[in-house]
């Protein structure tokens, strides 16, 4: 459900709390699961009655979603016991012991015992433990204390237990607003219209002159009485939940606007829906929502089912304390890590000298080493922090100045220098855009290393381009520009069109901050007078009219996942203010303290990993946590800042540029930043050809919001898509690039003495084999867990394995690491997740599985049913579809995890709805079963693989077949009849990875063009498996010899061949070698093998090396040609 839809439910709990409906409030309270009525249970639980508290509860939780959950079961069923024991009434004590509280002893089977027990003492107060137990009310109280204590810690129930802040009959209100909006578009209104029906459109009837009240204050519907009873609001145009005119961020800014001059203001909150053709010409239009996922994706888009399925799943469970029942239930989260003041880069690692003032920077939105920055004399640089090398330099100059206007021209003619104002990357680091202090905008096409091209001139703006940012109106990339002229325009990022003027501003308009939530596009603004507006992509003027705290210059951003709006700006006498906004009340939520009361220049600020804020001021780099008003830490940065430095933070948070006042540039650090300088370092720089700004695709937008964004989500996270990634302004609008391999030019000497990097001994690399106490059966599948601090194994015995690592003083961080053995981790009711394996002989089977974003998840099958597993409780929560045909290849859609792709033995794919369970179409085009299915978001497409050796391209729109492709087997190299087809996509969600026994081939989708084709020698026998590295700049590939091959991902070059020997411990009786490989999801040098003997091994490569070899040089500055679909052999070995 929408939050728009959510919304609507609290409005209609109110309606119905105002007009006495009380069951069907709390009857909707519990089916919605939205608001917790603690007041209403305690109530309940006060007067006893257990079946109706039970029932309510049921609505929010189950008693094994979590041990916060089971103790709450427990706590009211064991005072419903001890309640009938005082009674004397023995059966119903025997009743409610094996109906409500046997349950409880499969996890502590001794307490059950002593429960038990109780029902042979006279006086259960005899127990030690119960000898203070009073009478029933005090019971009662005592337990309700606890229970209140154990909801509040569940996180089930977070953001449940608070209504939300709403004026009196709030639906009301907004009727009658929609009642007014109709009554304005009313061709003859009359003054005093009497309205009987909310079931369709108002429209007055006879012409008589008069004009339409004022919108709003007049009250045309007026209280309902409860006797008449209320007409049902159902189908009515606001109440639609899909379609939304505005979000709810601007909503709540527009309830009660200040008056603004220009005629385009609109009055009031527009309606939910366009019923008629008249509103629809005055409103903004809402993209139609044909998007599958916005039927049914909920806030909460990362749980794979709603409550309200078949079959559900309760939401991730979070840092759950250990002791917190009397039952030795453990649990551990796979979701979000914490951060701590220490993961700040505050560690200054080195200073680059630009040669005049820096006014902006910014980090590539992929490869997070490269630094864009521009100058107050109108340079552009962009340099290569692992080297520290400036690898491409742009002095201003405008690029056809005939064209342009007389002003112009006249100023360039009197004084040619400009600075830059604003230097901004675009969403897929395709492009990048410059706005000049006089009139003009460059969009440069970036295709790596210092290949600069000037792709658009603007002539933007009368005087100063104050700002730019990159949005994505219409799925149509465009760029939003703002000036002194006091004007905001949108261009057309492909061909320099404009798109739209918005005027309303009385002073040079500062800076914008574009924006999207409820699929709905809009731009923040804000002027040197202080005033803040917001613009749909429309014609219909200015939708909010603000003051920004201390009247300030000011600039907007939105935290990483696009949750939270804040905005800082120093004002004339030097004041600086940093703020962060409610913005369904556009209100100051919070203010935070520290910054000085005498900045010289206005403070700039950046927001990262969705904690943490930061501000240059007063000769340093100031440091808030988002949730603390007060200041967390600062740095100097060695000293040399100047008094309000220019600060810049990478996608992940990890590094951070400051200006100083050497006209240079200091890049702090923190360890997970050094670490990737220090792995980019002295090699090579391979850089990414990016696709030209004219076929960039945009993303999809839809109602998942921000969860789906990849803004501020980790680069190696495989659940982030590049949909939904926007540009703010100073925010983390940073997301995966649309990369293309590209091989830069070596010298003829390194070619020389580059050599391949064989690891024969295990002393040459790091590597360890996780304990396992299970029976070993051959690893079938093997992944790690999106958090990256657990792996995830599938034997061919049907049974999964799970592996997690503690964070503790060796391991800080809690993830995969060599240096520290995980656990084996099982639940204590001993359970395993253990597939159905229906008549199958499970040896037989093709398993496959697939995980659920936030880890909490796994869907598995292992030649019988597809099961759904709890990956906490390991309890199995459904099985669907038995065989035959069996599920051999299982996908997540990308925007909607109720959509599964299946692919089967019998050749064919289905598309499954979990929620309604059932198989919305079933694809053909195969001719053996299917081995692969690969996602890509960017580009709407399924990519599928079978036995057959061919690919095949879905449009995940009508899902129809767009192309299919054989895989060219080599010359003299037999395939087996049976062998699997892989296909994994490449970050930038066009380049695929299909790995088959005989190759490793890159193609381009969605026309699948053979760009590379890589075939292994021969000794090393067949290719069991391979995969991207988290980063998709190297390719780990395993053989059936047990050696692992590292390949160049650009070049599909081998550079580092990892022997058995230097994994394995010698054993001549026993052939061992690697079935399935895994890539950890943030450490791009970390890998994972599944063996044939059961083994789960990881190989990282030495801390001294840092990375597996390097990449070998390209021989004459040129290397296959990418169109090429030759083999390209292994260089020989020296």
């Amino acid at each position: 459900m929408s939050s728009l839809s959510r919304e609507l439910v609290f409005l209609i709990l109110q309606f119905l709390d105002e007009e006495k409906f009380k069951d069907t409030v709390h009857k909707l309270e519990q089916e919605s699961g939205f608001f917790f009525n603690l007041r209403y249970f305690e109530d309940m639980v006060t007067n006893g009655e257990w079946d109706e508290v039970e029932k309510y509860l049921s609505g929010f939780t189950k008693v094994d979603d979590n041990r916060y959950s089971m103790k709450i079961f427990f706590e009211i069923r064991k005072q419903k016991y001890l309640e009938a024991l005082d009674k004397r009434d023995r059966a119903k004590a025997v009743e409610i012991l094996v109906k409500d509280l046997k349950v409880f002893s499969a996890f502590n089977e001794e307490l059950f015992k002593e429960i038990t027990h109780l029902l042979t003492l006279e006086n259960f107060r005899e127990n030690e433990q119960l000898s203070k137990y009073g009478d029933t009310k005090s019971a009662r109280g005592i337990m309700l204390a606890e229970l209140k204590k154990l909801i509040e810690a569940n996180p089930l129930f977070r953001d449940k237990l608070q209504f939300p802040s709403l004026k009196n009959s709030r639906l009301r209100t907004l009727i009658n607003q929609s009642l007014n909006w109709q009554h304005q578009l009313c061709k003859n209104p009359r003054p005093n219209p009497d309205i009987k029906t909310l079931f369709v459109d108002h429209s007055c009837g006879q012409p008589n002159g008069a004009r339409a009240p004022s919108p709003v204050t007049n009250p045309l519907m007026s209280a309902v009485p409860k006797a008449g009873g209320f007409p049902p609001l159902g189908a009515h145009g606001p109440f639609q939940p899909t379609p939304a005119a505005l979000p709810t961020s601007l909503a709540g800014w527009m309830a009660n606007p200040t008056p603004v001059p220009h005629p385009a203001a609109s009055a009031g909150p527009i309606g939910l829906g366009a019923p008629n053709n008249a509103a629809i010409l005055k409103r903004p239009r809402t993209p139609p929502t044909n998007n599958p996922a916005l039927d049914y994706q909920s806030a909460d888009s990362e749980h794979v089912l709603k409550r309200s399925r078949p079959f559900g799943m309760p939401e991730e469970v979070n840092n759950l304390p250990v002791n917190i029942l009397p039952v030795p239930y453990a649990g551990q989260s796979h979701g979000q890590s914490s951060y701590s003041p220490d993961d700040l880069p505050k560690t200054v690692v080195m200073a680059l000298s630009q040669g005049s003032a820096v006014k902006s920077m910014d980090f590539h939105p992929v490869q997070q080493i490269l630094l864009l920055v521009g100058t107050n004399i109108g340079d552009v640089m962009v340099w290569e922090l692992g080297s520290g090398e400036k690898i491409a330099h742009k002095t201003f100059k405008v690029w056809d100045l005939s064209g342009w206007s007389m002003p112009l021209q006249a100023s360039l003619a009197n004084d040619y220098t400009v600075s830059v104002n604003r230097v901004m990357w675009s969403p897929d680091g395709a492009l990048f855009g410059v706005a000049y202090s006089k009139h003009i905008v460059h969009i440069y096409s970036y295709h790596g290393g210092d290949d600069l091209r000037n792709h658009l001139e603007i002539e933007a703006h009368a005087g100063s381009v104050n700002d730019l940012a990159f949005s994505y109106p219409n799925k149509q990339l465009c760029v939003v520009t703002c000036g002194e002229d006091r004007v905001i325009k949108v261009w057309d990022a492909a061909s320099g069109a404009k798109q739209y003027t918005f005027e309303g501003h009385e002073a040079p308009v500062y800076s914008i901050c574009p924006h999207h939530k409820e699929n709905i596009q809009f731009i923040f603004s804000t002027a040197t007078d202080g005033k803040i507006k917001a613009w749909l992509y429309d014609n219909m003027g200015s939708r909010v009219d603000y003051n920004a705290p201390g009247q300030s210059s000011t600039t907007m951003a939105y935290s990483a996942d696009g949750t939270r709006l804040f905005s800082c700006g120093t004002n004339k006498e030097g004041e600086s203010y940093l703020v962060e906004w409610n913005e369904s009340e556009g209100t100051v939520k919070r203010t935070y303290f520290g910054l000085g009361k005498r900045s010289a220049g206005v403070v700039q600020f950046d927001t990262t990993k969705n904690r943490f804020l930061a501000a240059g001021d007063e000769f340093t780099v100031k440091f808030w946590d988002m949730d603390n008003l007060n200041l967390l830490t600062s740095t100097p940065a060695d000293g040399g800042l100047p008094p309000s430095p220019c600060i810049r933070f990478n996608k992940e948070g990890t590094l951070l540029a400051v200006s100083t006042d050497d006209n240079g540039v200091k890049v702090l650090a923190n360890s997970d930043g050094i670490r990737l300088l220090r792995t980019v370092e002295n090699r090579s720089f391979d850089s990414s050809r990016v696709a030209p700004a004219a076929i960039v695709k945009a993303p999809n937008i839809g109602t998942f919001g921000s969860n789906n964004a990849t803004i501020g989500t980790p680069i190696g996270d495989r659940a982030a898509p590049v949909a939904g990634a926007m540009v703010a302004m100073n925010s983390d609008g940073r997301s995966l690039a649309d990369v293309k391999p590209r091989i830069t030019d070596d010298s003829l000497e390194k070619s020389r003495i580059w050599k391949l990097t064989e690891i024969n001994e295990p002393s040459q690399c790091r590597s360890l084999r996780l304990p396992d106490s299970l029976t070993s059966m051959r690893v079938s599948r093997l992944i790690y867990t999106n958090s990256g601090v657990a792996i995830l194994a599938l034997a061919s015995n049907a049974v999964h394995k799970l592996w997690k690592w503690q964070r503790n003083d060796r391991n800080l961080t809690g993830k995969a690491t060599t240096s520290v053995a995980p656990q084996l981790w099982q639940p204590s009711s001993g359970i395993l997740m253990t597939n159905d394996v229906g008549d199958t002989n499970p040896e037989d089977a093709v398993p496959c599985f697939a995980l659920s974003k936030n880890d909490s998840y796994v869907m598995s099958a292992s030649g019988g049913k597809i099961s759904l597993f709890n990956m906490m409780t390991f309890k199995t929560m459904t099985t669907f579809m038995p065989p035959p045909p069996a599920a051999t290849s299982l996908a997540f859609h990308p925007q909607d995890n109720n959509i599964i792709a299946i692919g089967m033995d019998d050749s064919s794919i289905q598309i499954y709805n979990v929620r309604v369970d059932e198989v919305k179409t079933k694809l053909k085009g195969h001719q053996k079963r299917i081995t692969g299915l690969a996602f890509s978001n960017t580009l709407n497409v399924l990519v599928s693989s079978g036995a057959d050796s061919q690919l095949c391209v879905w449009s995940t729109d009508g899902w129809e077949k767009q192309a299919s492709k054989f895989l060219q087997i080599p010359n003299g190299r037999a395939a087996s009849p049976h062998a699997d087809t892989r296909v994994q996509f490449h970050l930038d969600q066009i380049h695929l990875l299909a790995v088959h026994e005989t190759q490793i081939a890159i193609f381009e989708a969605p026309k699948l063009e053979c760009l590379k084709q890589w075939v292994p020698r021969e000794a090393s026998g067949p290719i069991t498996h391979a995969t991207y590295s988290c980063d998709s700049q190297s390719i780990y590939v395993s053989f059936e010899d047990g050696s692992v091959g590292v390949l160049t991902a650009s070049t599909l070059r081998l550079r580092c061949r990892i022997s058995p020997a230097a994994y394995l411990p010698p054993n001549p009786s026993l052939r061992v070698f690697p079935l399935v490989i895994a890539a950890h999801p943030s450490d791009p040098n970390q890998f994972a093998l599944g063996l044939t003997d059961g083994g789960v091994h990881i190989l990282e490569p030495l801390e001294s090396e840092g990375k597996w070899g390097t990449s070998p040089p390209v021989e004459n500055g040129a290397g296959p040609s990418t169109t090429s679909a030759a083999p390209s052999s292994e260089p020989p070995q020296r």
